[in-house]
């Protein structure tokens, strides 16, 4: 890492801090509410962590944090637009959020080489490590997809209880992946929802036992 290093960190961590806090905003107000519920600032600091996070990804050269952001980015977007904030986000500010993975991607594809040099066969993060922590975060992303087609079909946003149970899967994965790349971001940032995961995991059996006795 060069001198400018504790800044990448810091951009890390805030991120991690966006990410923290919805889950923790999440978390309390299901258990207030006793089942599992979507509220709108989860995704509003989703969009946030998953913005600063595409920008930690990239100064540590770290393709599986890069891909893991960019497909719950638009998902996150979705979400936002299904609880009627999206469109009262000013005009501009949606236009650099839209675009912003997009441009990102179109200066990957020009210099494909250069991408597969620092990304790919980068000497510090051997191809299987960015293979298995691209699972990592594949799995852990897939859960937004469930949880789009869920809300898709449920016509509101919501986050099941499966989403919760790949929630799990992945984080473990992602926290293998950190302390093995000794990356404290992922390692603290994931450490602290696999416990709220599980939490919500109980919450959501709970309310389906609730349910099915009323």
């Amino acid at each position: 890492m060069s001198q400018y290093s504790w800044i990448v960190y810091a951009i890390g961590f805030l991120a991690q801090g966006f990410f923290s806090a919805r889950i923790l905003v999440q978390w309390i107000q299901s258990e207030k509410a006793k089942a599992l519920v979507s509220p709108t600032v989860y995704w509003v600091f989703s969009l946030i962590g998953a913005y600063l996070m595409f920008i930690y990804g990239w100064c540590r050269d770290d393709f599986s944090i890069i891909l893991g952001q960019l497909i719950s980015y638009y998902i996150y977007i979705w979400n936002l637009n299904a609880k009627g904030l999206w469109q009262k986000i000013n005009r501009i500010v949606r236009y650099v959020l839209l675009l912003t993975p997009a441009l990102a991607l179109i200066l990957v594809f020009d210099d494909a080489s250069h991408f597969v040099s620092t990304f790919l066969q980068n000497k510090d993060i051997p191809l299987w490590l960015v293979a298995f922590g691209s699972l990592g975060q594949i799995i852990f992303t897939l859960r937004f997809v469930y949880q789009l087609l869920y809300s898709y079909e449920k016509h509101q946003s919501t986050l099941p209880i499966g989403f919760w149970i790949i929630s799990l899967i992945g984080s473990g994965t992602i926290i293998a992946y950190g302390i093995i790349r000794l990356d404290p971001v992922l390692i603290l940032g994931q450490s602290f929802g696999f416990v709220v995961y599980i939490r919500n995991v109980f919450i959501g059996i709970n309310e389906k036992k609730r349910r099915k006795q009323e």
